[in-house]
């Protein structure tokens, strides 16, 4: 499928952020990454998800919530990439964004979350309630935005892998909080990272079939 791709830059707090994004022709919806810990926009993990989102002409924005000398400061103290409220303002600026440039703002939005990046993605959700239409989370950490969970209006869809056994209850309890359409799907084989052979495989499908379902169908049944 053709595809354009650039590098962007948008302003935040006297810095900027960079990202990669990703339009294939006639899309008709972005999903923005938000990135786990210790990880950015350059993961290979999320990059291969992009790509089968791409192949599905879905345009996708892989962003970096932290700027350069933020992510100096977090790869010494770890702290910034817990900071759900700061990643969440960040990934709503970004959404803000997307809305205001003219090749995307007509598109349907979703999040795709990682680790930490999942309770950034929901809280963002839940304050941007008539913009974010659906959100994946692949091992991610939702109970960390338990405050906001209720306030979701995205359908969600949780992926786990078999053996992470702590993300899992935490996956479930927070799935457990949710007043929307969800589901948790559990990878067999697969641990927090879906290193294991075939396992991102099946959680880019997964997310494609989401996304597909609650941006794209879903949409065109309304219309």
């Amino acid at each position: 499928m053709d595809t354009k791709s650039r590098l962007i830059h948008i302003p935040v707090e006297g810095d900027e952020i960079q990202g990669d994004l990703r339009l294939p022709r006639e899309s008709k919806a972005i999903v923005i990454f938000a990135h786990g810990s210790g990880s950015s926009r350059h993961s290979p993990r999320n990059k291969y998800v992009a790509t089968v989102l791409n192949d599905g002409g879905i345009a996708t924005l892989l962003i970096d919530l932290l700027t350069r000398d933020e992510e100096v400061v977090d790869l010494q103290t770890s702290y910034l990439r817990f900071n759900i409220d700061l990643l969440a303002e960040r990934l709503s600026v970004v959404t803000d964004w997307v809305r205001g440039q003219p090749p995307t703002r007509r598109l349907h939005v979703g999040y795709f979350g990682a680790s930490t990046g999942a309770a950034a993605a929901l809280v963002a959700a839940a304050r941007r309630p008539h913009i974010v239409e659906a959100i994946v989370s692949r091992g991610g950490r939702p109970d960390l935005a338990s405050p906001l969970l209720a306030s979701v209006r995205a359908p969600t869809l949780f992926i786990v892998g078999a053996n992470d056994d702590v993300v899992i209850e935490l996956n479930r309890q927070a799935a457990a909080q949710l007043r929307v359409e969800h589901r948790i799907e559990i990878v067999p084989g697969a641990g927090h990272l879906f290193e294991e052979p075939g396992a991102l495989e099946r959680v880019a499908l997964l997310a494609r079939d989401w996304f597909e379902e609650f941006l794209l169908l879903a949409n065109r049944r309304a219309a």
